[in-house]
């Protein structure tokens, strides 16, 4: 995914758009991010968590029973961030999309293996064709392909937008 994002000049003192290689940059390097989901009753529900940014999407794990699946069980709606929380140094990124569970034992073995890349022995998953840890604490794998990606630059400061 190469995108061109546009530059929103009502947010923004930059005089051109953050380019797609530092967002998607931003998004693999990150080790924590938010995610965003909506309860049945139309809360939001944020939560810290760690993921992947792979294939121009983002991947985590949640517990069948965690709000996190119960939310998504009630619609896909989601939004992940990452950033720094300084006001005027770093680049914030928002990835708007929808939830989607990812099966399939090759596939769920590639993602292991990307988290245990990323995180170490701390997220060493075995798997099976439905999920990670089948034999313990069983974790359903969402992967959330963007609609939308918002980059927010800090230093000057510059909203760019992205969609695929």
């Amino acid at each position: 995914m190469n995108l061109i994002g546009q530059l929103d000049a009502r947010f923004s003192e930059a005089s051109a758009p953050t380019a797609w290689a530092e967002v998607d940059a931003a998004l693999a390097g990150a080790t924590g991010y938010q995610l965003v989901t909506v309860r049945a009753d139309r809360r939001p529900h944020v939560t810290p968590l760690v993921g992947l940014w792979t294939d121009g999407g983002f991947v985590f794990c949640t517990g069948p029973d965690e709000q996190k699946a119960r939310n998504l069980a009630h619609g896909p709606h989601a939004a992940v961030m990452t950033g720094s929380a300084a006001w005027d140094d770093g680049l914030d990124v928002v990835v708007e999309g929808a939830a989607v569970r990812v099966t399939g034992e090759a596939e769920l073995r590639r993602l292991a293996d990307g988290f245990r890349a990323k995180y170490g022995d701390a997220w060493d998953f075995e798997n099976d064709d439905e999920s990670f840890d089948p034999h313990g604490q069983r974790a359903l794998v969402y992967r959330v392909a963007p609609d939308k990606v918002l980059a927010f630059a800090k230093s000057p400061h510059g909203q760019t937008t992205f969609r695929p």
